[in-house]
C-alpha cells in the first residue's frame, strides 16, 4: 500500500515525464522522515552502492566494511582471489563480525568466536559438537552482490539485480576517455562533510551547472562553460566541460595532462557522483549519505597514480575541500531551509530545447528515476 506522504495532493503541481513540462517533485519529499524509511527499501538496498576501491583489497584476507543504510556489509578478498559480500552480522546471536577495514586469516566473531571461511562458510563453532541437530551449512553468512567497476568496488543488497556495467554500459568508458590510468590510482584521502540537508537537495545540486556562474566564480574560471554540456543516460549522467582557453584560473594552477578538458563528472544512481578535474590524473568519488530526513553525510575518496598528491593534485584536492565543496554545502543547508517554509510546495524545471549548460534536465533525470523508484503518484 502506498504510505499517504507519496500520494498526489490538491496544491500539487504534477510531475511530467517531460522535463520542459514538468515541476519539481513537492518538498515533503525531503523532509518527511517516513519516506526515507521507505527510500531505504525502495532505492538503497535495491540498488548498486559504493563501498571502497579494490586498492583496498590487494590480498586474500583484506576486507573492508561499509554501511549500506542500516545495513553492515563485508567485502572481502577469498583465496582465489575473487571478491566476495556478506552481511556483517553472526549467525549465532547477531555481533558485528568485522570493523572498518584490514587484513584477517578468518573471519572470527568477537562475541563467541564462532568463525566462517572467506567462502562464508561456517568453519568453527565452539561447544556446539553435541548439540542435537547441529548443521553448520545451516549458519553460513548470507551473500551480498559485488562488482568491480572501474576500479570501484560496488555492493548491491539484491541479488536479482542487474549488472552495474549492464546498467551503466557506457560509463566506463567515459570514465576511461578522461582518466586513461584509472587502474593504476590508489587510495590518497577521504573528506567528509556533515551537512545539514537532505540527500536528495546535494545531488538535485551537483546536476546543475545553472547555480555555477552566480555561487562558483573560481570554477567558471577553469572551464569552458559554453562548452559545459549534461547528457542523461540509463541510470547516469555525464557533466563534461572542453577546457578554458588558459590554463591560469582562480581555482588552482595546473599543466595540461593527458587529456586537455576542462571538468568530468558523472552522476551515477542513487546517491554517487565522480569527479576528473584537468591536470595530473586524479579521480575522485563523492557520495551523499541521508544520516536522518534533513542531514547527509558526505564522504569524498580520492585516488591517484600514488597515494602521496603532487602539489597541483594537492591544489586541486584542496581547492575541492576548502572552496567548492563549502559553498555548495551552504547552497545546499539554505535550500533545505526553505523547503521547510509554509511559502513552498514545488518550483519548476528550467530546461531550454538546446539543453545548454543552463539547463535542468540532469535534475529532471534523477527525480524520473526517485519518482520511479518510489511509485510516487505526482
Amino acid at each position: 500500500m502506498q504510505a499517504a506522504a507519496l500520494k498526489k495532493r490538491a496544491d500539487d503541481a504534477p510531475f511530467d515525464r517531460d522535463p520542459e513540462q514538468s515541476f519539481t517533485i513537492p518538498s515533503r519529499y525531503y523532509l518527511d522522515a517516513d519516506i526515507l524509511a521507505q527510500e531505504k527499501e525502495a532505492i538503497f538496498y535495491r540498488n548498486w552502492y559504493y563501498a571502497g576501491h579494490q586498492s583496498q583489497l590487494t590480498e586474500p584476507g583484506c576486507y573492508l566494511t561499509v554501511q549500506v543504510c542500516d545495513q553492515n556489509i563485508i567485502v572481502i578478498r577469498d583465496k582465489s582471489g575473487e571478491l566476495k559480500a556478506y552481511y556483517n552480522v553472526c549467525q549465532h546471536r547477531g555481533h558485528e563480525l568485522l570493523f572498518g577495514s584490514g587484513k584477517v586469516r578468518t573471519i572470527t566473531c568477537p562475541y563467541h568466536a564462532w568463525s566462517y571461511g572467506f567462502d562464508g562458510e561456517l568453519k568453527a563453532a565452539r561447544n556446539t559438537e553435541k548439540l542435537v541437530d547441529f548443521d553448520k551449512c545451516q549458519f553460513s553468512l548470507k551473500p551480498v552482490q559485488v562488482e568491480v567497476f572501474c576500479g570501484l568496488v560496488f555492493v548491491n543488497l539484491d541479488l536479482d539485480a542487474a549488472p552495474l556495467k549492464q546498467q551503466a554500459a557506457s560509463l566506463e568508458q567515459e570514465i576511461r576517455e578522461f582518466c586513461p590510468r584509472v587502474d593504476e590510482v590508489t587510495f590518497a584521502q577521504r573528506d567528509d562533510y556533515d551537512v545539514a540537508s537532505n540527500w536528495k537537495v546535494m545531488i538535485d545540486n551537483f546536476l546543475e551547472c545553472y547555480h555555477c556562474a552566480p555561487a562558483h566564480k573560481d570554477f567558471v574560471s577553469l572551464v569552458d562553460m559554453d562548452s559545459y554540456n549534461i547528457k542523461v543516460h540509463e541510470i547516469y549522467s555525464s557533466h563534461i566541460s572542453n577546457a578554458a582557453k588558459t590554463t591560469e584560473n582562480n581555482a588552482y594552477h595546473f599543466e595540461k595532462g593527458e587529456v586537455d578538458f576542462g571538468y568530468a563528472g558523472w552522476f551515477l544512481w542513487p546517491n554517487l557522483t565522480i569527479w576528473i578535474y584537468p591536470g595530473e590524473p586524479n579521480i575522485s568519488v563523492l557520495q551523499m549519505i541521508p544520516n536522518g530526513a534533513g542531514r547527509t553525510i558526505e564522504y569524498q575518496d580520492w585516488y591517484l597514480p600514488n597515494p602521496e598528491p603532487s602539489q597541483q593534485q594537492r591544489d586541486a584536492m584542496d581547492y575541492q575541500r576548502d572552496v567548492l565543496q563549502p559553498e555548495d554545502v551552504g547552497l545546499c543547508e539554505s535550500v533545505h531551509r526553505g523547503l521547510q517554509s509554509k511559502g513552498y510546495n514545488q518550483g519548476r524545471f528550467v530546461v531550454d530545447p538546446e539543453r545548454s549548460e543552463l539547463s535542468e534536465h540532469g535534475v529532471h533525470h534523477f527525480q524520473q528515476l526517485y519518482v520511479d523508484a518510489m511509485d510516487c503518484d505526482i
